[in-house]
């Protein structure tokens, strides 16, 4: 096993960086690589080894490794929640919520995320050297599941010595680990947060992520799936992928409020195919600035992970069986106008943890934002989350 590091990335003594965002301390960033004595069992049959798992962490471990908070990532997030992408220079996707003085806060909290397995941010993946080939892997890859990506970071809390969470939290593909994570290690959860998600991927999702696969196959220099090999991408397959995938991250309120039909840089239609409309202009950014630092494989192999995510099915078809007998103290969130994971989707979860009187609470946040709505200034949400957290802690005695 191989462990390696970035130095303490210090913060301002005020609290405040120079363009007056909070400035996180950056406790430890790096990766680990597990060897053959540690192979990873994956659900698809395969024993997958060696491999890396790349993470990054916010604020101080307390004694008693007792202040964990593990943040899982969205389909197309990374470890990097909070502080400064290395990559992009831009704050982390999760900076309004993860920092000091924030609802997950890094003064008080010990805040873990990992790029998920199948990534394109350190953890292995399609675009990792294969050691039986010396190539990328490609579509040799084996496919993976949400399950499998909870077992990596199992691998790496071990890794660590901590052996408890004081909680688990992430929207989106992230409920869905937070959901994995509370069914299978209930005795390693003390609380779960599982935001705008669900117990199983629904019919109308699978389809969307089908017509992003489908764009990314049929772009030429998709190759197969063997682009790396040649030095080419399917820039403009997976583009179109992200384009109609963020379509569904948005409501129509949202889209009208942002947009409505007002023109791009002009005072009349073209009567062509340029991006006459704000909106177009909008999406195609989305595709264009999304293939700069996403992989094309990953997003296969990762919306195919989501698909097959179905938690009642690996409890003898009872969602209710999943959380028996759990101690894990839930706060599951939804917001109105989410339309790809509806209310509905966490109710069903809901009546699931009341089946066994397990301890959970419900907010449904009133937003027009959409799916989205997880990731953006929503005062309710923020409060949610805080007075949920802060409440286990001091349950814990933190």
């Amino acid at each position: 096993m191989t462990d390696t590091k970035t130095s303490n990335q210090p913060a301002e003594k005020d609290g405040q960086s120079s363009a007056g965002q909070p400035e996180i301390l950056y406790a430890q960033e790096g990766q680990v690589t597990f060897g053959p004595d540690q192979a990873l069992p994956l659900d698809c049959g395969v024993e997958l080894s060696p491999y890396t798992v790349a993470y990054a962490t916010f604020g101080i471990l307390n004694e008693d490794r007792s202040n964990v908070v593990v943040v899982c990532h969205a389909l197309t997030g990374d470890q990097y929640v909070a502080g400064t992408h290395p990559s992009s220079g831009k704050p982390g996707w999760w900076s309004g919520m993860v920092g000091p003085g924030l609802p997950i806060d890094t003064d008080q909290y010990f805040v873990l995320c990992t790029n998920v397995l199948g990534g394109c941010m350190g953890t292995t993946g399609p675009k990792e050297i294969d050691p039986g080939t010396g190539k990328p892997y490609g579509l040799e890859f084996p496919m993976i599941t949400i399950a499998d990506m909870v077992r990596a970071q199992v691998r790496l809390l071990d890794h660590m010595g901590i052996d408890k969470v004081l909680c688990v939290t992430g929207g989106s593909m992230g409920g869905m680990q937070v959901l994995e994570w509370a069914a299978s290690y209930p005795n390693r959860v003390i609380s779960a947060i599982p935001i705008a998600s669900a117990a199983r991927h629904s019919a109308q999702n699978i389809a969307f992520h089908e017509v992003g696969r489908q764009a990314i196959m049929a772009d030429p220099n998709w190759e197969g799936g063997g682009y790396l090999d040649t030095g080419n991408n399917p820039r403009a397959g997976l583009a179109v992928a992200r384009m109609a995938a963020h379509v569904t991250y948005l409501s129509e309120q949202a889209l009208h409020r942002k947009f409505g039909r007002s023109l791009q840089d002009r005072e009349a239609v073209t009567y062509g195919f340029e991006a006459d409309f704000q909106v177009e202009s909008y999406l195609r950014h989305q595709g264009i600035t999304f293939v700069d630092r996403f992989d094309a494989n990953s997003y296969l192999y990762i919306t195919r992970a989501m698909d097959y995510f179905d938690l009642a099915a690996d409890f003898e078809g009872s969602l209710a069986t999943a959380f028996q007998g759990t101690e894990t103290r839930f706060c599951v969130v939804s917001f109105t106008s989410d339309w790809l994971f509806p209310t509905s989707e966490s109710r069903n979860i809901v009546r699931a943890l009341n089946a066994f009187t397990a301890k959970v609470s419900f907010v449904e946040i009133e937003t027009d934002k959409g799916h989205d709505a997880f990731l953006l200034d929503e005062p309710e949400f923020f409060d949610t989350l805080r007075g949920f957290l802060t409440a286990a802690a001091k349950e814990q005695g933190i």
